[in-house]
Order: structure tokens, then C-alpha cells, then sequence
């Protein structure tokens, strides 16, 4: 969705549609993804939004909305995609396997003229490929 003309807002939306209908089919959220998503249970695996600009600053300034509204993304713009499920240790109703798991992964992505450049797209993004990365530097 990253492309000049869309709001974070909207992509923010859009991960909230497909990170509500995975949980739906692993079984950590029962019920119809649209209901869910109107009633905010998404929010107890995902409580913070899709990214953020990234410029001087990690997290960059930025206008997020201009006069009231969501600001749409502009070529030359830097954000980051990244989001994420969090499971709390604590929650009985989900089964063990699942719990105590956190997975955020995060992409840096210039928005172009015509769409977009992910500019970590060589970053190990599977398990394997990060053990891997990380026993090799031990």
C-alpha cells in the first residue's frame, strides 16, 4: 500500500484487517474479523500502530494529519512498516504454545514517484535465516 497518496491511517487500517484475520485463523481471536476489528480485540495482540517517519531521527517529526485530516504520503518520504503481535505471558485463555511470544518485524521504506523502495529488504526476515545471522557472529 505504501505509494504517494495514502495515508498512514490507511495502511495502519489495512495491517489491522490482516493481523485481525491471522489471529482469527490460529485461534487467538474467535469470531468475525469486521466485529472484531469494531470492537478493538485486535488491540490486545496489537496496541500500537503499522510505523512511523524515519529521518534525522529515528522517530522522526513529522506531520502525521494537516488541517484535521490524515496526510498522505509524499515521494522522498522515509517510514517504517513494522508491525506486531505481542501474546502476554499471563493470558490463560491462549494456549501455551502461544504465550510469551512477541514477533515485530520492521522494514524501512522510501515512498517513490511510482510506489515504493524497501530499503532493508536484504535484512534476514525468517527464523532461520536469523539464528543463523546470530550464531555466525558468536
Amino acid at each position: 500500500m505504501v505509494r504517494p497518496g495514502v495515508t498512514l491511517d490507511e495502511m495502519h487500517e489495512r495491517s489491522v484487517e490482516i493481523l485481525t484475520e491471522g489471529l482469527v485463523r490460529l485461534g487467538l481471536l474467535k469470531g468475525e474479523p469486521e466485529q472484531l476489528i469494531e470492537e478493538e480485540a485486535y488491540k490486545k495482540f496489537y496496541m500500537h500502530r503499522l510505523g512511523h517517519y524515519l529521518g534525522l531521527d529515528v522517530h522522526d517529526a513529522g506531520a502525521y494529519h494537516l488541517d484535521g485530516k490524515p496526510r498522505p504520503v509524499e515521494p522522498g518520504m522515509v517510514m517504517t512498516v513494522e508491525p506486531g503481535l505481542y501474546i502476554a505471558e499471563d493470558s490463560e485463555e491462549i494456549p501455551d504454545r502461544y504465550r510469551g511470544i512477541g514477533v515485530r518485524i520492521e522494514d524501512d521504506v522510501l515512498v517513490t514517484r511510482d510506489g515504493f523502495d524497501v530499503l532493508t529488504d536484504k535484512a534476514p526476515k525468517q527464523v532461520e535465516e536469523i539464528e543463523q545471522l546470530m550464531s555466525s557472529s558468536r
